[in-house]
């Protein structure tokens, strides 16, 4: 058990039935009052971001969560299917509970799995990624007044907005949090 006072981000905890991973806290204590804790969280099994109110000395599970390195094989059309690069085992995750995390997914590439109790929550993507640009649109002479772009189609399909000097076929680096251009590869 966890008090909740000594929740901090990144904590994983479960509640009423879900599992939830802290990303902020703010304790409000008043003179008179008995202090009231909100914590901004998000439901690991939806991915849905909520704010919880505790009273101050309130008690939680505690949630261990685990990470596996798995690769990304293939989408079989409904499922993602990844391997357990030691043991082989392959699991599948319905896309619908990644679509987010499929713009940014290269086939044979190795990702982080999270787990609770041997069920899969999803995948953990890291801060950023290198995809090739595939798609691109010519930059237009004389567009350049202000820090100017134009739009561009990596391999995953994810479309980007990218400065004008980036060509068809170069590597690029995108931030998985928002899916912005970051730079060069």
């Amino acid at each position: 058990m966890i008090i909740v006072n000594d929740l901090k981000p990144g904590t994983a905890f479960e509640y009423n039935g879900n599992i939830y991973q802290v990303i902020n806290v703010d304790h409000n204590k008043t003179a008179m009052r008995q202090m009231i804790i909100k914590v901004k969280v998000k439901n690991l099994r939806s991915g849905v971001i909520n704010e919880i109110s505790f009273t101050g000395g309130d008690k939680v599970e505690q949630a261990h969560v685990e990470r596996k390195a798995m690769q990304y094989l293939y989408d079989d059309g409904t499922n993602l299917v990844f391997m357990d690069t030691e043991t082989y085992d392959q699991i599948e995750i319905p896309k619908e509970r990644l679509e987010w995390e499929m713009q940014f997914l290269k086939e044979n590439e190795t990702v982080q799995i999270s787990m609770y109790e041997s069920e899969i929550l999803g995948v953990i993507l890291p801060d950023k990624v290198e995809l090739q640009i595939v798609e691109c649109e010519q930059a237009v002479k004389g567009d350049t007044a202000t820090s100017a772009s134009k739009n561009a189609k990596v391999e995953t399909g994810l479309e980007i907005k990218v400065p004008l000097f980036i060509q068809n076929g170069e590597m690029v680096i995108i931030s998985t949090a928002d899916g912005k251009y970051s730079g060069r590869a």
